[in-house]
């Protein structure tokens, strides 16, 4: 059971102003709120403030040094953890609570709007430590990399992004604007004559980039394709096993014994709303994500069982562009794109880009790209 874990924090970039940032709530200590101090070793818990948007009362950045240099830390189990990297330093604030207000790239009031920054997520547990490079938000500028070395002596690694990679995924998002006449070019933020970071379809609203509507042709042409003696196919790879489903009389997708209602682009994008709302049924909550995956991924029309493989991502529009381009443009095509990423086949390769083990050593995350 690992208790604590060594994070090498490698700066393979061309830039020597690189900061670390380690936030999540310590399992050994109630569960509070913490940042990793600069030193490396010891937890940082915020306390109680008077004031909205209060200042730290300490400087948790971790220096990365030069190019090429590493810096090794050592964290306590930590439950929903992120490693922010950054060029320059980001901004923490505190709340009454206390609560802390984290980097946000959706308010563009928010001290880090122009900042570049780009997180991994972790959690290390008395189970396995698992993290993943997530892209369910945006997909920064910075390439982050994951390489988890265990007791055994396996090695997992997640390549990430190449250096270019966001100005590659860039000119995709155009081209397909141009092809499809839908705002995937407004998903990009800039910053000071280039590309700073991409925003999650999910988030585009912050970025005036309104996709109402899209999903619906598709939602339409599913419902009657398993309307006319059509029936899917959903492995729920739970003790549910593989279900069946059709749309009865009555409209809803009947799968199993639980009925869905039609999902909008909304619910297809965030996949946590509508049809896809989880609940107190185990059954239908193993549906929800290879169901909403299936959308995401606009599989259903082409494959009855679901989960598909993953040539089959993606192939038909109306479709996730900006998914589907993080896994073209990740050097190795994993990457979380949306929350149900990491839903697949019995057996078959992760899309994801997690790392995770119960016997972790070592764990490395490069920053840089090279």
């Amino acid at each position: 059971m690992p208790q604590s874990l060594q994070i090498a924090l490698k700066n393979n970039s061309s830039s020597g102003q690189l900061y670390a940032y380690i936030t999540g709530l310590a399992i050994q200590q109630n569960a509070q709120r913490c940042l990793l101090k600069k030193n490396g070793k010891d937890l940082y818990f915020p306390q109680q403030v008077s004031h909205v948007g209060s200042p730290l009362a300490e400087d948790c950045a971790i220096p990365l040094g030069p190019s090429g240099n590493s810096v090794t830390v050592t964290i306590p189990q930590i439950a929903g953890g992120r490693i922010w990297i950054s060029e320059g330093k980001l901004t923490f604030l505190l709340n009454p609570g206390p609560a802390l207000v984290e980097p946000s790239v959706l308010n563009p009031s928010d001290p880090n709007a122009g900042v570049n920054f780009g997180f991994a997520e972790f959690t290390l547990n008395d189970a396995q430590l698992y993290a993943n490079i997530s892209y369910v938000d945006f997909v920064p500028r910075i390439p982050i990399a994951l390489t988890l070395k265990q007791s055994s002596g396996e090695i997992q690694h997640v390549t990430g992004m190449a250096r270019d990679g966001l100005d590659k995924m860039v000119g995709g998002l155009t081209a397909q604007a141009q092809k499809d006449h839908r705002p995937w070019d407004k998903l990009v933020i800039r910053q000071g004559g280039r590309n700073l970071r991409i925003l999650n379809a999910t988030h585009g609203d912050a970025a005036a980039a309104n996709f109402d509507g899209y999903y619906e042709p598709l939602v339409e042409a599913v419902w009657q394709r398993y309307a006319s003696g059509q029936t899917m196919r959903i492995n729920t790879q739970s003790g549910a096993g593989i279900l069946e489903g059709r749309v009865g009389s009555n409209g809803k997708l009947k799968i199993g014994n639980e009925e869905f209602g039609k999902p909008n682009t909304a619910d297809i994008f965030g996949c946590n709303s509508g049809p896809f709302t989880t609940g107190a049924s185990p059954v239908r909550n193993a549906i929800i994500p290879r169901l909403a995956a299936a959308f995401v991924r606009s599989t259903l029309l082409q494959y009855k069982d679901q989960p598909s493989i993953p040539d089959t991502f993606y192939r038909q529009d109306p479709t996730n562009h900006y998914a589907r381009l993080v896994h073209e443009y990740n050097v190795d095509r994993k990457g979380y794109a949306f929350a149900y990423d990491d839903v697949q086949l019995d057996g078959g390769e992760d899309q994801s880009g997690k790392v995770n083990a119960g016997d972790p050593l070592l764990f490395t995350v490069t920053v840089g790209g090279k």
